[in-house]
C-alpha cells in the first residue's frame, strides 16, 4: 500500500475553484501513483460538474463507461431515472451553476471479471472532497445515491448508529431522520438509480410513495427560489 498522505495543497491554497476543478481534471493517481492495488489500467478522464453558486448537489459513486466516453455524469439509463426521481429535465440537470455533481470517484474505475462497475478509487475522495465542497457555499440539499456516498457522508452528521454504516436498504429506510439531521444541509439517501434496483424498488413502494415526493419539492424550492 502506498504512503496515504498527498502533497496537494488544502484550501485555501487554490486560489478559485476553476484552479481546483483543472486541478481534479489533470489528476491520475489513480493510474500514476495508486495508493492501494493495481493502478487504472486506462487513461483516466475525471467527470465533474460544479459550481460556486450550486444549492444541490448529487454525491454519487463513480462515473460508468457512458459517461467515460461523453465526459458527462449520468449519461446513461440510470441519469434517466435518477433526473426522474428529482423531477427535473436533462438541461437543468446539466445545469453547473445550479446542480453539482461530485461522485466519490472522478474516473470510471473499469469492471469485474463478471462486467460490473468497479468500486470508486479510494485516492479520490480523500485528496479532493474537502477542498471541493470548500468551494461550494451555497449548498443546501445533498443527494448521497449508494452505499459510498452515505458511508463517507453520513458519519458527519448526529444520527442514531442503526443509520449509518449499514445496508443501503436499511440506511434509506432511516432517510427522514438523516433528512432531519441538519436543517442548513439536507441529506437525502437513495438507492442507486441502476436498473440493477428495479426488484428492490418494486419490493419498497414506500420509497416512492414517502421519500421521492420530499425529494422532488426540495429540489424544485431551491431551483425557483
Amino acid at each position: 500500500m502506498k504512503n496515504r498522505q498527498h502533497s496537494l495543497p488544502p484550501h485555501p491554497s487554490w486560489p478559485s475553484l476553476d484552479a481546483l476543478v483543472r486541478a481534479v481534471r489533470k489528476c491520475r493517481i489513480c493510474r500514476d501513483e495508486p495508493w492501494y492495488g493495481r493502478p487504472l489500467d486506462h487513461e483516466p478522464r475525471p467527470i465533474v460538474q460544479v459550481s460556486g453558486t450550486a444549492r444541490i448537489c448529487i454525491a454519487g459513486q463513480a462515473p460508468g463507461i457512458r459517461a467515460h466516453t461523453s465526459g458527462r455524469p449520468f449519461t446513461d439509463p440510470s441519469g434517466v431515472r435518477l433526473r426522474q426521481w428529482m423531477g427535473i429535465d436533462e438541461e437543468t440537470f446539466y445545469d453547473e451553476t445550479r446542480i453539482a455533481v461530485l461522485p466519490m470517484g472522478f474516473c470510471f474505475p473499469g469492471l469485474t471479471a463478471g462486467g460490473s462497475d468497479l468500486p470508486p478509487r479510494r485516492e479520490c475522495a480523500p485528496t479532493w472532497r474537502a477542498a471541493l465542497f470548500t468551494w461550494l457555499p451555497r449548498l443546501e440539499l445533498l443527494l448521497l445515491v449508494g452505499r459510498h456516498a452515505q458511508q463517507w457522508h453520513l458519519p458527519q452528521l448526529s444520527l442514531p448508529s442503526h443509520c449509518i454504516r449499514q445496508s443501503v436498504h436499511q440506511t434509506v429506510r432511516c432517510w427522514r431522520e438523516i433528512y432531519e439531521a441538519d436543517t442548513r444541509l439536507r441529506h437525502v439517501v437513495l438507492p442507486h438509480p441502476s436498473w440493477r434496483n428495479n426488484s428492490w424498488l418494486k419490493k419498497n413502494p414506500w420509497f416512492a410513495a414517502e421519500v421521492l415526493p420530499v425529494l422532488q419539492h426540495q429540489v424544485h424550492t431551491l431551483l425557483v427560489s
